[in-house]
This record gives structure tokens, C-alpha cells and sequence, in this order.
């Protein structure tokens, strides 16, 4: 696996490449952000951000989901991957909300993964971005590129994932360093076809240089 100071050298690489980079997902509010995060599970953020305009103009508290009959949340979210499940987990989570939290978000993770559809991603992901905590949330993106990059080792579970980069990269960096990996997954080295080609890492990178020797 790369070293600390060859993980950060190659992070900087990618900051440059997406310096701007941060959570794509449509939100206004910490509570949005929560609801968006569990609708994106398994989907893409362009995809629940079709949905939640609609979504946020008609549910704008916990007390607005409890209140709505399942089937109905299920139809304002049909186009969504997993959607029956994921209403019925936003139900439960609002009405946790209300019961446990006074309707209001918790800013602590180990609070946010009693709320049903909420797990250690999804908590990190409000905790970082709601609430400027410093945390490194490993979805698919995050995921492959530690892996194709060298900085996780290939048998890496999720959290092996996250404790790695954490001990690998400052805590000051944690979270813009979530965003851009996900950015460079998400437009550069993508799950079918990265760019390896035109990738700036190629020179670094163990998985793309084995690639583009099979390109020939």
C-alpha cells in the first residue's frame, strides 16, 4: 500500500483537478440533506436531485412525513431506486426524530445510525456537511479508487476503507478529500471505463498502469 506521504501527494493532484468539488446532492437544511442522503443510496445523486425539488416543496418537517400515508410517499419517490423501502425508513426516521430529538437533526454519528436507513456513510456525509465535522464517508467512488490508487488493500472492507484514509490523511482534510475522491471517481476513474489514459496518477497508479498494458 502507498505510504502517507504518497497518499497525500497523490490526494494534491486530484485537488487540483477538482479544487471546487463538494456534496452534489440538493439541500437546504440539514434535515433535507439527511432525507437526500438516504434516497441516494444504491442511485445517483442526478437522480434523487430530480426528485427532491418536489420532495422539499411538499415536506419541509419530520411532522410532514409522519403525517403522509405510506403509499403516497411511495409514489412521490417511485422513480427512485428501492423506493418502498426507503419511504418506509424515512417514515420511521422522521417519527424518530420527533420522539427522540425534538425534530431536529443530531450532529452526532453515533446518534444518526439509530435513525432507520442511516448508516455509518450516510451519518458521515451529514455530519460533514451539515455540520463541518471532519469525516471520510466511503461510498462505491471513494471505494474503488483507494483501491485502484494502492492507498486500501483490495480485500478492504468499507470500514477497513475509512479507517485507512482517515490514519492516512490529515483530519483538516478528511472531508474535501471525500469530495474529491468521489469527484474523481465519479468523472475520471470510473467504474467501466476510466480515463487512464489522460489520467495525471497513470505514472502512480498500480491498477491503471496494468490497464493500459493490456490496451497493448
Amino acid at each position: 500500500m502507498l505510504s502517507k506521504k504518497q497518499t497525500n501527494e497523490l490526494l494534491e493532484i486530484i485537488a487540483t483537478m477538482y479544487p471546487e468539488a463538494e456534496c452534489e446532492l440538493t439541500h437546504s437544511n440539514s434535515f433535507e440533506l439527511l432525507i437526500a442522503v438516504v434516497l441516494s443510496a444504491q442511485c445517483t445523486d442526478a437522480l434523487v436531485n430530480k426528485v427532491t425539488p418536489r420532495l422539499f416543496e411538499k415536506y419541509k418537517q419530520p411532522e410532514d412525513y409522519t403525517a403522509v400515508p405510506l403509499e403516497e410517499l411511495e409514489q412521490d419517490i417511485r422513480s427512485i431506486g428501492l423506493f418502498r423501502s426507503k419511504a418506509k425508513n424515512i417514515k420511521k426516521l422522521s417519527q424518530s426524530l420527533i420522539e427522540q430529538f425534538n425534530g431536529e437533526v443530531p450532529r452526532e454519528r453515533d446518534e444518526l445510525i439509530t435513525l432507520a436507513g442511516v448508516g455509518r456513510k450516510t451519518a458521515n456525509v451529514v455530519t460533514s456537511v451539515a455540520f463541518g465535522v471532519p469525516a471520510i464517508a466511503v461510498d462505491t467512488h471513494v471505494e474503488r479508487v483507494s483501491k485502484r490508487l494502492g492507498i486500501c488493500r483490495w480485500k478492504d472492507n468499507v470500514r477497513e476503507v475509512e479507517e485507512t484514509l482517515m490514519k492516512k490523511i490529515p483530519e483538516n482534510l478528511w472531508s474535501d478529500s471525500h469530495h474529491r475522491l468521489i469527484f474523481f471517481g465519479r468523472y475520471h476513474c470510473k467504474a467501466q471505463s476510466p480515463k487512464c489514459e489522460t489520467c495525471p496518477l497513470l505514472e502512480r497508479c498500480r491498477e491503471g498502469k496494468k490497464r493500459m498494458k493490456a490496451k497493448g
